[in-house]
């Protein structure tokens, strides 16, 4: 046998180490995590993302040629802006820039985040100063921030909105979250029906301004919507955001969703509907874009979202029922004709009618019975806030009953954003856009005495689901 010469065998050693080097940097770039979707044949489709490395790749990001790296707006309408590379240093934000006149007006991006209320001298307490953000040059950056930043990698929500209305299922779920997706899934046009994505998962979420007892609502809806959405999501909150400031050290995010409500307010889209989570819908994107999201929730809950609510199904009315609430009811009578009436179809086409009260089912029973619904309806309230796990399809239809004069516009723009259509009512008359009235809540909005028609309903119930 003959042995190696001593510089082959360096040769050797050289190309093992080459070898171990190419592997380990093939291996770091993306991790086996996957965001999985189901298919048509349940078999699930492994979207990649950024990985988490078991050794950080880039804890900190120096510039050694003296350049701080410039925030790039990558998308943005009032509230609701996705920045790439934004600082952070002593709980002010930074957005960098030798291009001031590229960057939205402050305004539209940033607040206090002091509680909304109304009135002139509260809006002016919301607008923001330098504490909130500063638009400051690479040069002044440099000052500032020295040659160095802790890198905060992946996709980070930063929200900068006071406890105020997180801490309610609907502001959360069909308002806040809403808004969030809608911005973030500008970035890809081509999600489908069935939620398949190539968008790196949401990887952490910032809340400067509340603790961890207050993102979540009463009847514990919001994590399990979060939760199932972003099964790895980490959270931070006010008390982590202080510990951050305090450490004196600039932070740089790799790409941010910043999400402010005062900044939406200003937006045009909310001055005519009310809601914040309406400016996001003048971004480009998919008409299934919610699907990634209802298909990770209802997912959760064991329903395949390839089928349910799916046209070739029994058609599905759901009645939410307020009628032990004490506020915003029915007339028990016309309660009681118009489930008669629904139970009528039931007997004479085969519907599915379901008469319930949400807050007395579990959270995965809410979900179920709203993903496999087809016609949703109810008196104006929070019950409403499942139709956001309706499937979209030509039947889809939520009704929605006012007392007479009255109209907010809450569910009916969350409809309308999903693709679906929506009916207020008035007792025996009803309406859809382009057609609705001006926002008005008359006395009686609030009561024990909605009137409302049964037959009109059900009849209007039937003609929907007659549609192919």
């Amino acid at each position: 046998m003959h042995s190696l010469s001593a510089p082959t065998r360096r040769e050797a050693v050289l190309l093992i180490l080459v070898f171990v080097s190419l592997l380990w940097f093939s291996r770091s770039g993306y991790d086996t995590t996957r965001v999985r979707f189901w298919n048509d044949d349940r078999s699930d489709v492994s979207i990649p993302r950024p990985s988490a490395p078991l050794v950080p790749r880039r804890a900190r990001i120096t510039w050694s040629n003296g350049r701080v790296p410039n925030t790039r707006v990558v998308s943005h309408v009032p509230g609701w802006t996705i920045f790439d590379n934004l600082f952070v240093l002593n709980g002010t934000v930074f957005v960098v820039t030798d291009f001031p006149s590229s960057i939205p007006d402050r305004l539209t991006i940033t607040s206090t985040a002091v509680e909304i209320s109304n009135g002139e001298e509260a809006v002016n307490t919301r607008t923001p100063g330098n504490r909130e953000m500063q638009v400051v040059s690479t040069d002044e950056a440099q000052k500032l921030f020295g040659s160095s930043a802790e890198s905060i990698d992946g996709v980070t929500w930063l929200i900068n909105d006071p406890p105020q209305f997180i801490t309610h299922y609907y502001h959360w779920s069909a308002e806040l979250f809403f808004g969030f997706w809608r911005t973030y899934s500008s970035l890809d046009t081509s999600i489908d029906e069935m939620g398949k994505s190539t968008l790196p998962a949401l990887r952490r979420i910032f809340f400067p301004h509340a603790d961890a007892d207050h993102w979540r609502d009463y009847a514990l809806m919001n994590q399990w919507v979060l939760r199932s959405a972003f099964p790895s999501l980490t959270a931070e909150y006010i008390y982590d955001w202080e510990d951050r400031a305090a450490m004196g050290r600039p932070m740089m995010l790799d790409r941010v969703i910043f999400t402010d409500r005062a900044a939406a307010m200003h937006g045009h889209h909310f001055l005519s509907t009310g809601r914040t989570a309406s400016e996001p819908s003048a971004l480009p994107g998919s008409a299934h874009w919610w699907s990634t999201i209802r298909a990770n929730v209802i997912r959760v809950c064991g329903l395949d979202s390839n089928v349910v609510g799916d046209m070739a199904q029994t058609p599905v009315i759901t009645y939410v029922s307020r009628q032990e609430w004490g506020r915003r009811m029915l007339i028990q009578e016309d309660h009681e004709r118009l489930v008669e009436e629904l139970y009528k179809l039931r007997d004479l086409y085969g519907y599915e009618v379901n008469v319930v009260s949400m807050d007395k089912l579990s959270r995965a029973e809410q979900f179920t019975l709203a993903a496999r619904t087809t016609i949703m309806m109810g008196v104006h309230g929070n019950g409403l806030t499942s139709l956001v796990w309706m499937r979209p399809s030509p039947r889809a239809t939520v009704m929605e009953f006012f007392f007479p004069g009255g109209f907010a516009q809450d569910y009916e723009y969350t409809t309308r954003a999903l693709g679906m259509v929506h009916y207020g009512f008035w007792d025996n008359e009803y309406f859809t856009s382009p057609g609705t009235p001006e926002m008005a809540y008359p006395e009686g909005f609030q009561g024990t005495n909605i009137p409302i028609d049964g037959a009109v309903v059900a009849r209007l119930c039937h003609e929907r689901l007659l549609l192919q």
